[in-house]
């Protein structure tokens, strides 16, 4: 799991939607991007200005599309 804090509203509208759709959500943290599913979000009470503590389930990526090069069958026939 993964957990971080931010002060951003947008960015925790963001994933509080991503969490109510069951849809996986990416996030850059340092150098790194972590995608993965809202397991949690907190806010924490002694803060000013408001504070999120946002936990993430990470997820593996989908793979990317495989290109075929094959030409089709009819490629080489007259079409006419």
């Amino acid at each position: 799991m993964f957990t971080f804090e931010t002060a951003d509203q947008k960015e925790v509208r963001r994933f509080r939607i991503a969490q109510f759709n069951g849809r996986a959500t990416t996030i850059k943290s340092g150098g790194s991007t972590i995608t993965g599913h809202v397991r949690s979000i907190l806010e924490k009470q002694s803060s000013m200005p408001p504070c999120w503590k946002i936990t993430i389930v990470p997820c593996a990526p989908k793979p990317a599309p495989r290109v075929s090069t094959a030409r089709p069958a009819f490629a080489d026939e007259e079409l006419y």
